[in-house]
């Protein structure tokens, strides 16, 4: 079986890969350097990153709860 082009998929497509074959990590490192090189959060500050760090951990605890904003 042949490995699909990674830089070819979609970051959201080698998301869903990803978490369907987590020993490959050679699609780990290119789902890692899609991330890195856009990234969709910039914090701005310390308080910023506590507080995403805060409603990551909400939204995974009960995921029928809104994020916080």
């Amino acid at each position: 079986m042949s490995k699909p082009n990674f830089s070819e998929m979609s970051r959201e497509q080698l998301a869903a890969y990803v978490m369907k074959h987590r020993h490959d990590d050679e699609a780990f490192y290119a789902l890692a350097d899609k991330v890195y090189a856009s990234p969709r959060i910039r914090v701005q500050s310390m308080e910023q990153l506590a507080d995403l760090i805060r409603a990551t951990q909400q939204t995974e605890s009960d995921p029928n709860d809104e994020p916080l904003r």
